[in-house]
C-alpha cells in the first residue's frame, strides 16, 4: 500500500494496525471472514471508477461492454451456485438486498411476517426499529419453548390467521438447520410469497451442507461476505417469475449506479466457491463448530439447543455467573473475538444480554481444525474464570497469539 503511505500516512499506519489486528486475534465472529487476495484485488480495482446505472444491455451511461460483461458473469455463476433462475448481484448489503424483497413482493407497505429479533431473526425481518418494522405490517414467530427450535405450529397458526403477504424465513443467530420445504407449504397454504434469508449460510446451501432453498422459496437474499468469502454486498436470487419486479425494486426503486468493483469481486469469489476445495472448507466449517460446541459443552458452558448444525453456536453464559457482555469485553482483552447476543426467552436486554455468539468461518479460512477448536474453548475458559484479572487476560492473549502465529491469515501481507 505504498500509494496510501505516501499520499495519506495517519491512513496507511490504521490500516496496517487493523491488518495486525486481524492477523493476531482469533476471530470469532460468526458474519467475519478473510477474502481471498484475488477478492480483495478486485474489489481495489479501476472498475471503482466506472458508474453504470441499469443493467447489462439496458444502461443509462456509455462505456458500458466491459461491465456488461463483468455484470452478467456474476449473475450466471450467481445462478448456478444457488440453482437460481434469476440473480440480482447489484444490492449494496444484505439489509439493501432485503428491503428490495419487500419492495418487489409488497411494494410499499403490506403485511409480513418474520423471524423475532430475539429469536434469532434479522433486523430486517421485521424489528420495530427497522424499516421492515416501520413500513410494513409485521407478525413475528419464534422458537419452541423448550427445544428453541423453530415453531412452525406457531408460524402455522399466525399466517392461517393474519394472512401475510410475505413469510421471511432465515434467520442471523440460529444455530440448527432452516426447514425451507415446511416454510413453503405454509405459505402456499395461505397464498404468501416465500423469501429466504441465507445471509449467514448461503456458502452451506450453495455446496449441499445445508438444504437448499430453491425450489421452495420465490426470493433468497444474501450477504456475499461472511462464509461465502467475498467482498461486503448483497445480491438477491429469485424465480423467474418475479425477475422484472426485483430487478426494478432494486434500481430505480432503492439504489442508483451498482458498484462495478464489488460486482467483480462477487464473481470472483463465486469461482472459487465453484471449486472441489471451497466445498471441503465449508465442510470444515461445520466440523469445527461442532468440535466447538462439544469442546465448550465440556468446559461447562451452556449451548442454545445443545449444539450446532452450521457455523455458528450460541452459548449462554449465566452458568458462568457472567453476563454475554461482559464475557465477550473479556474475551476481546484476551484476543479471541466474538459478540454478545441475546439467547431465547433472556431476561436481560440486547445491550447486556446472556449470550454470546460465536463462528467458526475465519479460523477454519486459517486452517485451523478440531483440536484447534478445543485449544480455543480452553482459552474462553480461562477468560470465564478471570474476567477482570487483566494479568491473566495478557497471559491469554499471548497464547492465542501464539496459536495465531501458527496458522497465517489468507489474502493479507503483514
Amino acid at each position: 500500500m505504498s500509494n496510501v503511505q505516501s499520499v495519506d500516512p495517519e491512513m496507511f499506519e490504521l490500516i496496517g494496525m487493523e491488518a495486525r489486528r486481524q492477523s493476531r486475534v482469533l476471530r470469532l465472529i460468526a458474519s467475519e471472514n478473510y477474502a481471498s487476495a484475488a477478492v480483495m484485488e478486485a474489489s481495489g480495482s479501476c472498475l471503482n471508477n466506472k458508474y453504470s446505472e441499469g443493467y447489462p444491455n439496458a444502461r443509462y451511461y456509455q462505456g458500458q461492454k466491459v461491465i456488461d460483461r463483468i455484470e452478467n458473469l456474476a449473475r450466471e455463476r450467481a445462478k448456478a451456485f444457488f440453482g437460481a433462475e434469476h440473480a440480482n448481484v447489484q444490492c449494496y448489503s444484505g439489509s439493501p438486498a432485503n428491503m428490495a424483497i419487500y419492495l418487489a413482493a409488497l411494494g410499499p407497505k403490506g403485511r409480513s411476517m418474520g423471524m423475532d429479533l430475539a429469536a434469532g431473526g434479522h433486523l430486517t425481518h421485521g424489528a420495530k426499529v427497522s424499516f421492515s418494522g416501520k413500513f410494513y405490517d409485521v407478525r413475528q414467530y419464534g422458537l419452541h419453548p423448550e427445544t428453541h427450535r423453530i415453531d412452525l405450529d406457531q408460524v402455522r397458526d399466525l399466517a392461517r390467521e393474519h394472512r401475510p403477504g410475505l413469510i421471511f424465513a432465515g434467520c442471523s443467530a440460529y444455530p440448527r438447520v432452516v426447514d425451507w420445504a415446511a416454510f413453503a407449504e405454509i405459505a402456499k397454504e395461505v397464498g404468501a410469497i416465500l423469501a429466504a434469508d441465507i445471509a449467514h449460510i448461503s456458502a452451506l446451501c450453495g455446496t449441499g451442507l445445508h438444504p437448499a432453498p430453491f425450489p421452495h422459496a420465490d426470493f433468497v437474499s444474501t450477504t456475499t461476505h461472511k462464509i461465502l468469502r467475498g467482498p461486503r454486498g448483497g445480491m438477491v436470487l429469485c424465480k423467474k417469475e418475479y425477475a422484472k419486479k426485483l430487478d426494478s425494486a432494486v434500481f430505480p426503486g432503492l439504489q442508483g449506479g451498482p458498484h462495478n468493483n464489488t460486482t467483480a469481486a462477487i464473481a470472483v469469489a463465486l469461482k472459487e466457491a465453484a471449486q472441489p476445495e471451497f466445498r471441503q472448507y465449508c465442510r470444515q466449517v461445520v466440523d469445527n463448530a461442532k468440535a466447538l460446541a462439544e469442546a465448550m459443552m465440556e468446559q461447562g458452558f451452556e449451548l442454545v439447543t445443545g449444539g450446532t448444525d452450521n457455523h455458528l453456536i450460541l452459548v449462554d453464559c449465566t452458568s458462568k455467573g457472567l453476563s454475554g457482555k461482559e464475557l465477550a469485553v473479556a474475551m476481546d482483552r484476551a484476543g479471541l473475538i466474538c459478540n454478545y447476543n441475546k439467547i431465547p426467552n433472556d431476561p436481560r436486554s440486547a445491550n447486556d444480554p446472556s449470550g454470546i455468539r460465536m463462528g467458526t468461518p475465519a479460523l477454519t479460512s486459517r486452517g485451523m481444525k478440531e483440536t484447534e477448536m478445543q485449544a480455543v474453548a480452553r482459552l474462553i475458559q480461562r477468560v470465564a474464570r478471570h474476567p477482570h484479572d487483566e494479568d491473566k487476560l495478557n497471559t491469554i492473549r499471548n497464547e492465542a497469539e501464539e496459536l495465531c502465529r501458527s496458522f497465517p491469515v489468507p489474502g493479507l501481507t503483514i
